[in-house]
């Protein structure tokens, strides 16, 4: 019968997506964030622990490859222990009709901010009445919920976003943060994502959750946003401060509409003056940071010409 090794690393805030991206080229069903110490009995109580510790879960064939990815994940944790301590990897075997379902144990429904609910579609759980629901199956995609930087990004949508707004989702994962603002009441929503799993998971999970026809997802990158000279009044990018930083050198800032916002996440404390930095170059305007932990949202607004 085949089996799989599960691999896991219990790490803090700071480190779960930049080893979740690196643990991506060796693992299969994507990568797997959650929030440890959430039992189910708290599901629905309101006091959620914050996503401070978390576990990076992911799964790779026991064949014979196996041993040479195992060491090319050790090497590649090795380096990144350069910048920031790395813990040591935990395996263990998972037998071949088991692994597709192990990681959706840790995957609990969250609350977050005053009404969103974000549910694994496999558990279900009474709503509030005025609770706004986003059902998700992530597949292959980033995007749960139980990353800080993703809560931030669903409470800001929650601030931000009221009727009539277009917004672009760039690097949109599993749709969550698109889904969010079509329940929110943005009229149309463009989700972009570099990869096409992602954007099946995008179409997949917009349409379970009754807003497939709010949300525009496609393969492509800033340069497709830019060429296209679309612009909108809310930009939400929730990927790596190294990688926001690089997009401010290709003109980031023009996709968002005189007048408009944006909102960036997938940056730690210390990366936040940096990040601003760059967006004033872009020709955006930082007006507001919110904390989780070691990470940060950077809300921006474009300056009317």
């Amino acid at each position: 019968m085949p089996q799989w090794i599960e691999i896991s690393l219990r790490v803090d805030g700071e480190a779960a997506e930049a080893i979740a991206t690196e643990l991506q080229r060796w693992c299969h069903q994507g990568i797997a964030i959650e929030q440890n110490d959430l039992l189910p009995n708290m599901y629905d109580d309101g006091d959620f622990i914050p996503a401070d510790k978390l576990t990076v879960r992911g799964y790779f064939p026991n064949d014979e490859e196996a041993e040479e990815k195992r060491l090319q994940i050790e090497r590649a944790l090795g380096y990144m222990n350069m910048m920031l301590p790395m813990p040591t990897p935990e395996y263990k075997i998972v037998q071949d009709e088991d692994w597709a379902e192990a990681w959706k144990k840790h995957y609990q429904p969250v609350r977050l901010g005053q009404h969103i609910l974000v549910r694994p579609l496999w558990i279900d759980i009474e709503p509030e009445p005025d609770d706004i629901v986003i059902a998700l199956d992530p597949g292959m995609a980033f995007g749960t919920g139980t990353h800080p930087t993703t809560q931030l990004c669903l409470e800001a949508l929650e601030r931000m976003v009221h009727p009539a707004l277009d917004v672009l989702d760039l690097g949109c994962g599993s749709g969550i943060l698109s889904i969010a603002a079509a329940k929110l009441g943005a009229t149309k929503i463009i989700a972009v994502d570099i990869d096409q799993l992602a954007v099946d998971s995008t179409i997949e999970n917009a349409a379970k959750n009754g807003v497939g026809e709010k949300i525009h997802p496609y393969r492509g990158s800033l340069d497709t946003v830019i060429t296209s000279a679309r612009r909108f009044d809310l930009v939400v990018v929730n990927i790596l401060a190294k990688i926001i930083i690089a997009m401010c050198d290709e003109h980031l800032g023009q996709t968002v509409r005189p007048g408009g916002r944006a909102i960036f996440t997938g940056i730690i404390e210390e990366q936040a003056n940096e990040v601003e930095a760059a967006l004033r170059k872009t020709g955006l305007e930082p007006i507001a940071r919110y904390l989780q932990g070691d990470w940060v949202l950077i809300e921006a607004k474009r300056p009317v010409d």
